[in-house]
């Protein structure tokens, strides 16, 4: 079966335009005031482009999270038609909206290999201690002398 690139570029300038006109409507043109400060992180249009899932990343808690994920299902509506006015196409996706958490993920998982290599360095240094010869009194993390 032949690739079909034209096809999935079109696909993807289409989901990097919807992303972009929602962007621009989470800035400023939603007056709801359960939607919290947040920003489009990715846009995924189903291969037949009657729907799209629209990731958006709360700067909040998860209450604001889940808040905000109220006011833009609430907003959908409003939301499609002020797409299809700006594109001028026909046929605009039915949107659904969920919370992107990989931002979050990912520094938690950053906090807790630094966690990991701190109690690493600890285990080596505590192994060093052990295995240096009990009168000697030179330094064990830097060996060689240091110049004035």
């Amino acid at each position: 079966m032949p690739v079909q690139r034209a096809r999935d570029y079109h696909r993807g300038r289409v989901a990097s335009t919807f992303g972009e006109e929602i962007t621009a409507m989470l800035e400023g043109e939603l007056s709801d005031p359960r939607i919290a400060s947040c920003h489009v992180t990715e846009v995924i249009l189903a291969p037949g482009g009657k729907s799209c899932r629209v990731l958006v990343a709360v700067h909040g808690d998860e209450d604001e999270e889940d808040s905000t994920l109220e006011g833009l299902m609430a907003a959908r509506a409003y939301i499609r038609t002020e797409i299809r006015d700006r594109m001028g196409v026909r046929h605009v996706p039915e949107i659904s909206f969920a919370i992107d958490r990989s931002e979050k993920i990912g520094a938690r998982l950053d906090q807790v290999f630094e966690n990991i290599e701190k109690r690493r360095k600890k285990i080596v240094r505590k192994a060093a201690k052990k295995a240096a010869p009990k009168g000697d009194s030179t330094p064990t993390s830097d060996p060689t002398p240091k110049a004035k």
